[in-house]
């Protein structure tokens, strides 16, 4: 027989309720960030948001409860994002503070996901009229993708498209303009970038109005709605949710300058896509 004490003998019973022993720091459980992601994708896909806010409200509560920061921190972004679309404005900057926050709080200064988690601040400050607060979180996140070598040009490409449209809101529209360049750079560089390329002609095209007016900018406008349509057919692009997504974002811009027809076809593509979602 050991002389020695034996763990049962020095540590307290667990807790019934949490399974961990009286005094000891709990254990961090991670929620399955990908998975979590990946259905938000799902119900998306299928238009159903009021699934997709229940499971993002579900995982928050978890990643609060297993005290999973960096899971908080996911699911923050992706309300934010989901917030957004459904125009409320209260609760997407809520989240956006509640993600920035997080961002000190794990030490993430200088990280990839700081750049997105300011990106997702900024797009929903413009959505919702902030340009003063949404340009300073787009210079934040450009500072940590230009300088970070493994920033993914997909990103790059986000970045710089959300980024020149504050900048033609300002009225900076020589910066704009570079910004779209940039972000045409960067998605021809990523498959089916097409998509996104797409929005940024439409985009510029808009920006071209704003600074121009539409009679000295007609040419160049229905030059980039000619493109955005080409890019949009683009046979390698897999017609999926996202695809009926960025028709659906494309579709008022092409009915506005007049392009009836690309409207209508862009939204039976995604009526189609929609109604094949199971």
């Amino acid at each position: 027989m050991s002389d020695y004490l034996k763990p049962e003998d020095y540590v307290e019973p667990r807790c019934v309720l949490c399974d961990d022993p009286y005094g000891a720091e709990p254990e961090v459980k991670p929620v399955p960030q990908q998975r979590i992601i990946n259905k938000m994708d799902d119900y998306m896909s299928r238009r159903d948001y009021a699934g997709a806010e229940r499971h993002l409200l579900y995982w928050l509560a978890e990643a609060e409860q297993e005290q999973d920061l960096a899971g908080e921190l996911v699911v923050h972004n992706e309300l934010v994002g989901h917030y957004r679309k459904m125009a409320d404005k209260e609760k997407a900057l809520l989240h956006a503070k509640e993600a920035l926050h997080l961002l000190d709080v794990l030490e993430m200064r200088g990280t990839i996901s700081e750049g997105t988690t300011c990106i997702n601040a900024a797009t929903a400050c413009h959505a919702f009229g902030e340009l003063a607060t949404a340009m300073p979180l787009f210079e934040r996140a450009r500072r940590v993708y230009e300088e970070n070598e493994h920033t993914d040009p997909k990103l790059m490409g986000g970045l710089y498209n959300n980024m020149a449209l504050v900048c033609a809101a300002l009225g900076r529209y020589s910066q704009a303009y570079e910004l779209y360049d940039r972000a045409m750079d960067e998605m021809s560089r990523v498959p089916g970038g097409a998509l996104e390329q797409a929005i940024t002609c439409l985009n510029r095209a808009g920006a071209l109005e704003a600074e121009l007016g539409m009679e000295a900018a007609e040419q160049q406008i229905y030059g980039l709605l000619d493109q955005a349509e080409a890019l949009l057919d683009s046979p390698d692009i897999p017609r999926d949710g996202y695809y009926a997504f960025v028709c659906e974002k494309c579709a008022p811009g092409f009915s506005h300058y007049g392009y009836f027809l690309t409207e209508q076809t862009c939204r039976r593509r995604a009526e189609e896509i929609y109604g094949g979602v199971e």
